[in-house]
Order: C-alpha cells, then structure tokens, then sequence
C-alpha cells in the first residue's frame, strides 16, 4: 500500500509540473500575441494621424508660398520705383552738369548710393525667386507624396469592404446563427459563438461550425495577402470539465487552435495565421445574463491587412 500511494505523488507532481510548464508557454504566447495585437492597432492609427499631419504641413507650405508671391511682388514695385528715379536723377545730373563741382559730386553720389540699393534688391529678388523655387519643388513633392499614401489607405479601405463583403456573402447561411461580420480599425471581424461551434466545455468542432470555417477560408485563400488571428473567449464561469485543461484560459486557446487547423487543412497557408487564447477577460457583454455569457463564448477571426507597401512611403 505505501508503495502505490509514493507512486499516485510521483505521478500528480510530474502532471502539476507539465501543466504549469504549458501555462506558462501559452501566457508568454498570448503577450507576444496582445503586444502585436496592439503594435497592428497603433498602426493603423499612426498612418491617419500621418496623413493629417501630411496635409497641415502642405497648408502651411502653401500659405508660405502666398507670403513669398507677395514679398516678390513688393521687391517688383521696389525695383520699378527706384529705376525711375535713378533716370530723374540722371537728367537732373545732365541738368546740372554745368553747376559746381560739389553739387555734382553729391549727385554722383546720391546716384552711386541708389545703384547699390537698387543692386540689393535684385539680389533679394534673385534670391525670393530662387526660396520660391524650391518651395513649389517641396510642395510638389509633398503633394505627391500625399496623393500616394492616400491612395494606398484608399485601396487598403477599398480591398477590406470588398473582403468583408466576400466573406459575408460566403458566410450568409451562418448570420443569425451566431456569427456576425463587422469591420473595425480597418479591420474585418468574424465573430462566432460557441453555440455554432463547440458542445459546453469541448473544443472539438462540431459540423455546422467546420463547415462554416470551411466556406471561410475559401474566401481566405483568395486573399493571400491577409494576415488571420483567431481568437478564443469565454465567458466567467470557471471550467470544471477535462482534467488536461487548466482553466477558461486553457479552453479557450485550445478552441482557438482547433479553428486555426480547419483552416490549415483547408489551404490556408500557416504562416499568415496566429492563434491567441483569450480566455475570460475581454467580454463583450455583461456575464451577468445568459444572453450575455453566450456572446462572450465566442471565436474572433480577425483579419488584417498588409501595410508594408504604405509604411514604405512614410519611411521615404
């Protein structure tokens, strides 16, 4: 007797040591997975606060521009002006050429004086002209670049609502059945609860839910350019069924990967997908009802763009 009962404390050491080891594998996981997460998110933010600060500095290069047109039209007028008195005062000289010697020598340099002030402003000119130039240059440029990155977040925006329509229509059988599509942050959600997927407490995927994810990663397939996470959530009520899961958080990873491999069986290239375990702590409803609890038991798809033609432009 008191050697099967060392042997039952050898066994549940060992089990305890290998479920903290998992635990601790898939917590470190779901930070690398957030921290991503969170990286894509600024992102997005990044490239439309980009965008505004682009278009503010082009206002100002503009109003510049305007300041510069009206400095030169100025210097025009400066110009014009003393060239008309320099004439006047070259026939009052030739008007005097007879008078005295000093009233000569004053003209002279009363002439000289204006020449030089005359000269001034045509360096000042030349050189407004040559600020301008390069002004309208930046302008251009920045204008340009402007027109470029807002087509590219246009084409972005335009490729996600053609995404979320596609997978809509793939998916329209499965609405109202516990899934729904949005889009968000310029991003497309697939939201569906566990109801269409799994049996309470299993993360084994029953055949409505599969052939749901099936019809999805068809439409994934032909957009090979989009990034996949798939989320797992539960709602706050502790797990109490198979002895190899830890808790909600376990569960909800495990249901998160038994999607991921309908979809890499089905084609989709693993490289572009990424399996996070959410457990219970981001609901989207109160866990205070039934209804609640039901949303909360659900399986985030979500798909992000690819932005490194964009962040390429704002590197330039």
């Amino acid at each position: 007797m008191k050697k099967i009962i060392i042997i039952l404390i050898v066994i549940t050491s060992i089990s305890s040591c290998v479920s903290k080891k998992l635990y601790q594998e898939l917590d470190d996981k779901y930070t690398d997975l957030k921290n991503r997460n969170q990286n894509l998110v600024g992102e997005n933010d990044d490239l439309f606060s980009t965008t505004k600060d682009l278009e503010n500095a082009n206002k100002k290069l503009k109003a510049s521009m305007d300041s510069l047109a009206s400095v030169k039209a100025i210097l025009l007028d400066d110009v014009v002006a003393l060239e008309n008195k320099k004439k006047q005062l070259e026939s009052s000289y030739n008007e005097l050429s007879q008078s005295s010697t000093s009233q000569l020598d004053a003209k002279a340099k009363e002439i000289l004086a204006l020449s030089q002030k005359l000269n001034e402003k045509e360096t000042a000119l030349i050189a407004e002209n040559t600020r301008l130039e390069n002004l309208q240059q930046k302008l251009a440029a920045r204008s340009e670049r402007i027109q470029q990155l807002e087509g590219l977040i246009a084409a972005k925006e335009a490729k996600m609502l053609a995404l979320k329509n596609a997978v809509s229509n793939a998916l329209q059988n499965f609405e109202g059945k516990g899934l729904t599509v949005h889009r968000k942050n310029g991003k497309v959600y697939v939201s569906m609860e566990n109801k269409l997927l799994f049996s309470s407490g299993s993360w084994a995927v029953g055949s409505q839910g599969k052939s749901a994810v099936v019809q999805l990663a068809k439409v994934l397939k032909q957009n090979s350019d989009i990034e996949v996470l798939i989320e797992g959530h539960t709602d706050n009520v502790p797990y109490g069924g198979n002895n190899s899961i830890a808790d909600n958080w376990d569960l909800s990873t495990k249901r998160a990967t038994a999607i991921v491999r309908i979809l890499v069986n089905n084609k989709v290239a693993p490289k572009r997908i990424t399996a996070a375990g959410r457990g219970k702590y981001l609901p989207i409803d109160t866990n205070a009802t039934t209804n609640g609890k039901a949303k909360n038991r659900r399986i985030e798809v979500i798909l992000t763009p690819n932005l490194d033609a964009i962040n390429n432009l704002l590197a330039e």
